[in-house]
């Protein structure tokens, strides 16, 4: 059986997780990998056959997606070349993990493409949503990577296609400790509003992973650290905190290993908005912004015991093996459709 596997490259919790569903799927048949997008700080240690620009959203320094910059930096005309080369055709099965290229080229062909993502729990039903309503925000999210069949992970399991978190082993095996500090993975901020807010919060040491910092510096109690995948789950791992944007897998981890979470979502990101909402009905603080008037609400939090507890088992073969089955029998009754037509009309 010939796979593709295609993986968001925007933001590193795709790329994360394929770290661990890859080996699965190179001994279920032949693959193929293909990565589109242009923010991740993360490779992979594997062999990608297709590289691609993709479609990416830029993150900005105040918070959110700089749409200016998501608009300047990506060109439709090459997204639309690489949809046309990609020869899905050639595939016995397309795994997609929210990857535009490998999604619009199947769409356009009436090849069958199957989502295995976090996006594909949050566009389920019975999912949580923001109180507030972005119809714009959830037209792109359903619509970037469109896919026939769909299987999701979130923060809690749903409904019968949603799953729990994908924990990476590298993650399962970190040794848990406390050492005092915070850790904090903020990319739509820059450092000096980063170092300005925490810097308020006098005898607490925070790691502070920066998109914007390719060195080690120390401002007041704030240590500035370039995006490194080991230095940052080693933080994680010894930290008394975590402080993070409402995407999927940071927060995942760190409950994972039991910290203490806090969580901001980006502006103009309906999906953080609604992991922003999952998260608060699981008792995780969550925070608009790093304005002044949010200090206080830090604050409780450092104070703050609560630790949100959670099961997250390792079932990730079980839910590759179960996407195979699903799929190869959708695909005898597909070619068993013109005999089952015949013996009908006799």
């Amino acid at each position: 059986m010939k796979i593709l596997y295609a993986i968001q490259g925007t933001g590193n919790g795709h790329l994360s997780r394929a770290r661990d569903i890859i080996p699965i799927l190179r001994n279920k048949g032949e693959l193929d990998i293909l990565v589109s997008g242009t923010q991740a700080d993360l490779s992979l240690p594997f062999p990608v056959k297709y590289n691609y620009k993709g479609l990416s959203f830029i993150f900005g320094k105040k918070g959110g997606v700089d749409l200016w910059n998501t608009y300047r930096k990506n060109n439709i005309g090459r997204l639309i070349r690489e949809i046309r080369s990609l020869p899905v055709e050639k595939y016995d099965l397309i795994i997609n993990d929210f990857e535009p290229v490998s999604a619009w080229a199947a769409y356009l062909k009436g090849i069958p493409c199957i989502g295995l993502s976090h996006q594909s729990a949050v566009l389920s039903e019975n999912a949580f949503l923001p109180k507030h309503k972005d119809r714009i925000g959830k037209f792109i999210l359903k619509n970037y990577a469109p896919t026939k069949v769909n299987y999701g992970f979130h923060f809690e399991k749903f409904n019968k296609n949603t799953f729990t978190p994908v924990i990476r082993k590298q993650v399962r095996d970190l040794e848990i400790s406390d050492k005092g500090h915070y850790t904090v993975y903020l990319p739509s901020y820059s450092d000096e509003k980063l170092i300005k807010t925490l810097g308020q919060f006098k005898g607490i040491n925070w790691h502070v992973f920066s998109k914007h910092n390719k060195n080690i510096s120390t401002v007041y109690n704030v240590s500035l650290r370039p995006i490194d995948n080991e230095a940052f789950i080693e933080s994680m791992a010894s930290s008394t905190g975590v402080l993070c944007g409402a995407g999927f897998e940071t927060p995942a981890e760190a409950l994972f290993l039991n910290k203490k979470l806090m969580v901001i979502p980006m502006k103009n990101q309906f999906e953080q908005h609604c992991n922003a909402a999952a998260l608060l009905a699981m008792g995780v603080p969550v925070i608009k912004n790093l304005k002044k008037k949010q200090v206080p609400k830090i604050e409780s939090w450092i104070s703050s015991k609560v630790i949100v507890k959670v099961n997250f088992p390792d079932i990730t073969e079980n839910i590759i093996d179960l996407l195979i089955e699903n799929h190869l029998i959708s695909e005898l009754t597909s070619l068993n459709q013109p005999l089952r037509g015949k013996l009908n009309s006799i």
